[in-house]
C-alpha cells in the first residue's frame, strides 16, 4: 500500500525552489493527479516524479495571480514572513500569522 505524507500543510506558505513564484496551499494530492496532457507539457528532463506529493496553490510572482500545481520535490518554505496577495485567499483563509493561513472553510 503506498503511504504518502505531505510536508506541507494547507494555508501555509511555501515558494517554488526554481521559478520565481510562491503561493499558499490549498490543496494537496498525494501523488500526481493532474492531466497526461499537463505531465507531458513538461519538458522530460524537469518532470517530477508521480509518487509524491502535488499542492494546489493560490499563487503569485510580480505580474499575476493564477493557482499552480506543483511536486513537494520543487517546493521550499517561504522564510519572507510577507503576505501573499493573491485575490482569492479571503474566499479560504484567516488571517495571516507571519508562516500560514488558518482554514476558513469547511472540508469534506
Amino acid at each position: 500500500m503506498l503511504k504518502n505524507e505531505a510536508k506541507y500543510a494547507l494555508g501555509e506558505v511555501v515558494r517554488h525552489r526554481k521559478h520565481p513564484f510562491r503561493g499558499v496551499i490549498f490543496d494537496v494530492d498525494a501523488v500526481f493527479s493532474n492531466s497526461e496532457e499537463w505531465y507531458d507539457a513538461i519538458p522530460r528532463d524537469s518532470r517530477p516524479r508521480r509518487d509524491q506529493p502535488f499542492y494546489h496553490l493560490l499563487a503569485e510572482n510580480d505580474e499575476s495571480y493564477y493557482v499552480a500545481y506543483v511536486s513537494e520535490q520543487n517546493l521550499v518554505p517561504d522564510r519572507t514572513g510577507e503576505p501573499v496577495t493573491h485575490p482569492d485567499i479571503d474566499d479560504l483563509f484567516g488571517a495571516f500569522d507571519g508562516r500560514q493561513y488558518p482554514l476558513q472553510v469547511d472540508l469534506n
